[in-house]
């Protein structure tokens, strides 16, 4: 099972807006018309009952929504790009540079990882008393891109743990319409297993049996730590343990001792522990390993025999409805759509001042400069930025060359 997949996402750039003029028969200087660009389709994520792993992003790593077609004359907008829906499984964290961003914990449930390119404006808006016929067309906008990391944590009320052959499987299969593969060597299970408790009058709820877990399980022995996040969207903690062990308390504490490693979280959630095979020892025997939990919530049972079974259904379900809701933490400072503060640099020599920065780019990207207008509304924005007292403050002196892209200018005053 695939349950950690990292991918890339890019939305669609907005369509170029387009220089245009009214052509019609007798009216031989008409007005620009010319078109806005299309605005380029958005990349949404959406949580899906209908998914259960991350298997489908196992090959396909690269996803970009549509982009924006161009302006047309008559003022006709370029059609828009459509949206890209990535289904996932209820349950998907989303992450950005290792931080959440969002927790897909319903059905239906979706955010915008990357938005679509705004169109650029057609000459139609630049008209003035002045500028009756400008030539002058923006570029759409380019779209977002991000890299985003998915990470399934499955959705189940009760999580049951414990070292490998303690019966779980065995327990879930009496418990649930799951039906694990049970056997008698260690890591039988290699994948989790969601099973649904009936309790009657169509009540139930979700139980997950949790493999892998061995001493040093928060380091990657075993399977543990691949499997532990799983365990962190429960509510409820079912410790199982063998009847039969030789140490049935140091079982116990090696197995919380790990989770609580992995994460502190878990020392906070709700937890019971079921004493399993009991049919392979004695009354006398069930009597001594009791002592040893006192003040703790233990459930004698046998999945072989069936013994004890229903009265667990009906604990576990009174216990998940005492237990909070685990969400997890969206971090709010990470802001996808980011509205970064105009940046421009200037790198000196001798007598010349290299003009660069993301803001630069986006304008030389904005405007058509290949119109005749185009380069002087350019060069209007770049003076709105105050490049010129920049490079006033770094000392620029007639006939000095200021060079932007693959633009040279002469400076005056």
């Amino acid at each position: 099972m695939i349950d950690r997949v990292k991918i890339h996402v890019a939305a669609g750039d907005g369509g170029n807006g387009v220089v245009s003029f009214r052509r019609e028969k007798f009216i031989p200087k008409g007005g620009p018309d010319g078109g806005d660009g299309g605005n380029g389709g958005s990349v949404i994520v959406e949580a899906t009952n209908f998914m259960s792993t991350l298997n489908d992003f196992k090959y396909k790593k690269h996803f970009r929504a549509q982009s924006g077609e161009k302006g047309m004359g008559s003022n006709m907008t370029g059609k828009s790009g459509d949206d890209l829906i990535i289904k996932v499984p209820v349950g998907t964290v989303l992450k950005i540079e290792g931080k959440t961003i969002a927790d897909l914990n319903e059905d239906g449930k979706k955010v915008i990882v990357a938005r679509g390119g705004k169109g650029g404006r057609g000459n139609s808006h630049f008209a003035t008393p002045t500028r009756q016929a400008p030539t002058i067309a923006e570029n759409g906008e380019l779209g977002e891109e991000h890299e985003i990391e998915f990470e399934l944590k499955l959705l189940a009320d009760v999580s049951l743990v414990g070292l490998p052959n303690v019966g779980k499987s065995s327990l879930i299969s009496v418990m649930t319409n799951a039906h694990p593969k049970i056997a008698d060597y260690p890591f039988t299970t290699l994948d989790p297993v969601l099973g649904k408790v009936e309790i009657g009058h169509g009540v139930s709820y979700v139980i997950a049996d949790i493999p892998g877990l061995i001493e040093g399980a928060h380091e990657g022995r075993g399977l543990g730590d691949e499997f532990l996040k799983h365990a962190e969207r429960t509510r409820v903690i079912a410790h199982v343990l063998d009847s039969s062990s030789e140490d049935v308390l140091n079982d116990y504490k090696k197995i919380r001792e790990e989770m609580v490693l992995y994460s502190h979280d878990f020392e906070k959630k709700a937890e019971i522990i079921i004493l399993n095979k009991c049919d392979l020892v004695d009354e006398q025997r069930i009597s001594k390993i009791l002592k040893l939990f006192p003040n703790r919530k233990v459930f004698v049972v046998s999945a072989l025999a069936r013994t004890g079974i229903e009265n667990l259904k009906n604990a576990l379900y009174y216990e998940i409805q005492k237990a909070p809701f685990v969400e997890f933490k969206v971090d709010e400072s990470i802001n996808i759509s980011t509205n970064e503060e105009p940046s421009i640099s200037i790198e000196k020599t001798e007598n010349s001042f290299f003009v660069k920065g993301k803001t630069i780019d986006q304008l030389l990207r904005k405007y058509q400069l290949n119109q005749p207008d185009g380069m002087e509304i350019f060069m209007k924005k770049l003076d709105e930025l105050g490049l010129e007292k920049q490079l006033v403050k770094l000392g620029i002196k007639e006939g000095d060359t200021v060079v932007i892209n693959d633009m040279e200018f002469e400076y005056h005053k």
